[in-house]
């Protein structure tokens, strides 16, 4: 049966799935199995919508599809009414460091900040313009006034204070609820400089607290030290004002596990173990944390986070998970390897993107898909290394060969001399620290 699928994510798909990376639209044309990761992660977003907090550790090997969950989760979230924030980590973005590492994760962000209604990023000018335009709209509903009264401002400054003064009891509150009053001042002024530098300090941009002050009044800036405190105010501030919560998604762990020195890398672990204990303990509310890394990031006991002790001893499972007994509830989840049954499904969904997409007709048939996956396996070697990343881009290479090619049929290629299946690629770093690996799909 043909599938409609508008061009642009059709394009967005074929393009990236091509290319060995994740799409940021589309996923749902695509996803298939992991139902009971998925439900859990969404009683996850249940709980941040109800005041709780999560933190989760998305575990899988090379290719099973870590950033696929992410950004799967990533629009489920949105079309659930959260706001949505994701970074990859680099060596440029930790989570702490003295060198703007920890703001420069803060400041990316910020940058992807997203919402139902821009789903691209760049949501936080959206995100304040709705905050004000629902208080004027709630208080033209309570008092009926109209925004010509002269008294019409009085009640809406009234209804600011209410939000604002919600986050002054928290850590830098003060702050951060001094500068959304200078967004609204500058929104009620016409004052677009005031605003642009309140945005400006709220992603986090400002390099020194003597350009804050002069711009804001405001005498700190966001900074390695202090970034996440302003990431839970953030969360408590978004469902304030009618969002559901903020979910962060911080994907290729693996740069923290590659630093070298012993103790900016523990630093970074130290970091990670505050947001956890904030988390688990109940002192953040209406934010979700989701990271992403392999099984060799996790359990390497001399770079791993359970080389951190604290880390280690509470993320350790239950010694009763054992004989192919899971437990989604608890802070790990890792992926399981998708079933042939479940590869079957994504390779003919893979095939209606293909066909919709080109408008061709060219179904394959059943004997198409299981002879695929069987010489897969064959001239791989071992069935677990049928991973989404290495056969999704095989299969979309073999399709864009076939339509591209008159005469020459699938089966032709797959049985050929030249089809090799693609093999996991190695971290470089391998050599010299065994085998520790992480990649992004």
């Amino acid at each position: 049966m043909a599938v409609k699928i508008p061009k642009r994510v059709s394009t967005a798909l074929i393009n990236s799935l091509s290319a060995g990376v994740v799409p940021r639209v589309g996923l749902e044309y695509i996803a298939v199995g992991r139902k009971d990761d998925i439900a859990a992660l969404l009683q996850d977003l249940e709980n941040v919508a109800e005041g709780g907090a999560a933190f989760r550790f998305v575990i899988g090997r090379y290719g099973s599809g870590k950033s696929f969950m992410l950004q799967l989760l990533r629009n489920y979230a949105m079309d659930r009414d959260f706001v949505v924030a994701d970074a990859d980590l680099s060596p440029e973005r930790r989570l702490a460091g003295t060198a703007g590492q920890g703001v420069g994760t803060y400041r990316e962000l910020m940058r992807n900040l997203a919402t139902r209604t821009r789903p691209d990023g760049g949501a936080l000018p959206v995100i304040l313009e709705k905050w004000i335009s629902s208080i004027q709209a709630l208080v033209v509903k309570e008092t009926g006034l109209r925004p010509a009264d002269g008294a019409f401002t009085g009640a809406v400054e009234a209804k600011i204070l209410e939000v604002i003064n919600q986050m002054e009891g928290m850590v830098h509150g003060f702050d951060f609820a001094n500068v959304l009053s200078a967004y609204w001042r500058g929104y009620q002024t016409g004052d677009d400089n005031l605003k642009d530098a309140a945005l400006r300090w709220l992603r986090g941009e400002f390099t020194t607290k003597t350009e804050a002050r002069e711009a804001l009044g405001v005498r700190v800036i966001i900074d390695d030290d202090g970034w996440y405190d302003y990431v839970k105010l953030f969360g408590r501030f978004v469902a304030g004002i009618g969002y559901r919560g903020l979910i962060v998604l911080i994907d290729e762990a693996v740069n923290l596990y590659k630093i070298v020195h012993s103790v900016s890398r523990e630093g970074n672990y130290e970091k990670i173990l505050a947001m956890f204990n904030d988390t688990m303990q109940g002192k953040a509310e209406h934010v979700a944390i989701l990271m992403g890394g392999t099984a060799q990031f996790l359990e390497d006991p001399r770079r791993g986070l359970y080389s951190y002790e604290a880390l280690r001893s509470r993320l350790a499972e239950s010694r009763f998970v054992k004989d192919g007994l899971r437990d989604t509830s608890g802070p790990i989840l890792r992926l399981q390897p998708l079933t042939h049954e479940e590869i079957y499904v994504l390779l003919t969904r893979l095939a209606d993107v293909h066909t919709a997409h080109y408008g061709y007709d060219g179904q394959l048939g059943h004997l198409d898909y299981q002879d695929f996956m069987e010489e897969a396996v064959r001239r791989l070697g071992a069935e677990e290394l049928l991973t989404p990343r290495e056969v999704v881009r095989d299969f979309i290479s073999l399709l864009n060969l076939v339509r591209q090619n008159t005469g020459v049929s699938f089966a032709q290629l797959v049985h050929g001399s030249e089809f090799q299946p693609t093999r996991p690629a190695q971290d470089p770093d391998s050599a010299n620290h065994g085998q520790f690996a992480e990649f992004t799909l």
